[in-house]
């Protein structure tokens, strides 16, 4: 009985977790993942206490310093957005003239040679980025503005073929300046083609002056001009249904460049056949930017009516109201001349004369008719079809309200199906006529 109750009390007298911890020799008691306690008895545990107190002044600074890194980037945003507001008040012209050309036609090479390879041209200076060319050597090479070198005229001055090195042809503008006018069309066009490249845009090669004479250099376009090609002595001999719906293409593709892809966005107010361009291959090229603007609408309090008698749209000509719809209506009539071989403007007698529009309008909506008006060069080497289309296209073109003209962006699309894909559209045939391609030996200035 003693020994029991000895044993009992030595039993008692063992620390408790001798008999509960299964490793009885460990050093420290280990705290188990999950407490088995409810949890208002962790609660009460002043160590846990003391480490969530510890944890939430970590939690605050962290916090103040996340609002103070924000609140620096912040004000640096806003400062930086301020200071760019600052600059583009202060210098707009800079700012609109990096944005005037947006186009993916950027990316391709330059349609033009530039200067800087060719090392007898002798450069004065620059007008922007725009070379200045030495007057001296433009009257050179122009032959003194020798008559035969004339390749077309306008209301300022003429057009002369000049020669300024051995491998480079160029197209030189002589505008004389005593009319304030002329002046004003020379800064216009040199400022606009500076900032524009674009395959069926003239290329702007350089500039010169000398007293009242200011001059522009071009590339050299060796097919003329659409209106020499259709009105002059071959009467569009050269130019087959293909070739003058690669025209079309090829103006409807320059149009819509600049209406839609510079900002902001331009108006040529000039497009007639006399300004579409052929290269050696019979690539169009818009040309002489002299009267066309920036901005949008207009009325006849802030801009001087100007424009060609037969290409001015009605809205224009009676309102002073001036749109991307304006450069459209032309359009039309440049179709019409490709269709039907005519002048916008035919005199009927001395003292009277005819739109082609007022004229043709009646037989282009009558299919039994309209073959009998087309051009006598291509009548009946089209797909039927493809005729009525184009006389379509043609017709809104010109309607006398700009609302129901289409934009320049849908006649290309309506165009690009009827050229064929050798001559830039989408048209796939068996086997092109010879006469489709150009034949002129010479090769275009532009890659």
């Amino acid at each position: 009985m003693k020994t029991k109750l000895l044993l009992l009390l030595l039993m008692l007298h063992k620390p408790i977790w001798t008999l509960a911890s299964p490793y009885p020799f460990a050093s420290s008691p280990q705290v188990p993942l999950f407490s088995p306690f409810p949890n208002s008895m962790s609660a009460s545990s002043p160590g846990i206490v003391m480490g969530a107190e510890q944890r939430q002044m970590d939690s605050h600074k962290k916090m103040v310093i996340a609002i103070a890194i924000a609140s620096t980037s912040l004000g640096a945003v806003i400062l930086s957005v301020l200071c760019i507001w600052i600059y583009h008040t202060k210098y707009p012209s800079k700012s609109k003239g990096k944005n005037v050309q947006r186009s993916d036609a950027e990316k391709g090479p330059a349609s033009a040679p530039t200067l800087s390879k060719f090392s007898s041209i002798k450069l004065v200076g620059t007008k922007g980025c725009v070379p200045i060319i030495d007057y001296k050597q433009i009257e050179k090479a122009t032959g003194n503005y020798k008559e035969s070198n004339i390749l077309g005229e306008g209301g300022f001055g003429c057009v002369y073929k000049a020669h300024l090195d051995d491998n480079l042809e160029v197209a030189v503008k002589k505008l004389h300046c005593e009319n304030p006018c002329a002046e004003q069309e020379f800064e216009n066009e040199v400022e606009l083609l500076s900032k524009i490249q674009h395959p069926n845009v003239i290329s702007l090669l350089g500039c010169s002056s000398n007293e009242a004479t200011r001059i522009i250099v071009y590339e050299l376009m060796h097919n003329g001009s659409l209106e020499t090609q259709l009105h002059g002595p071959s009467h569009g001999s050269a130019l087959t249904w293909h070739l003058r719906m690669k025209i079309a293409l090829d103006t409807a593709r320059g149009l819509k460049y600049l209406h839609e892809h510079c900002y902001p966005a331009v108006i040529h107010r000039d497009l007639k056949s006399s300004n579409i361009l052929l290269d050696a291959k019979f690539n169009a090229k818009l040309s002489d930017f002299g009267l066309a603007i920036t901005n949008g609408t207009q009325n006849k309090n802030n801009i001087k009516l100007s424009g060609t008698l037969g290409y001015v749209a009605p809205e224009y000509l009676l309102d002073g109201k001036l749109t991307d719809k304006s450069d459209v209506y032309a359009f039309g009539v440049v179709l019409l001349e490709l269709l039907l071989g005519k002048k916008p403007v035919e005199k009927l007698a001395p003292a009277q004369c005819q739109s082609i529009v007022t004229w043709a309008m009646p037989q282009l909506t009558d299919r039994s008719k309209l073959p009998n008006i087309v051009d006598p060069v291509i009548k009946d080497t089209m797909d039927p079809k493809h005729l009525y289309q184009v006389a379509a296209v043609a017709v809104l073109c010109v309607q006398p309200e700009p609302s129901y003209r289409p934009l320049i962006a849908d006649v290309l699309h309506s165009l690009i199906p009827l050229v064929p894909v050798e001559l830039g559209g989408t048209l796939k045939v068996a086997q092109l006529p010879q006469q489709v391609l150009p034949a002129n030996p010479h090769e275009d200035s532009s890659p």
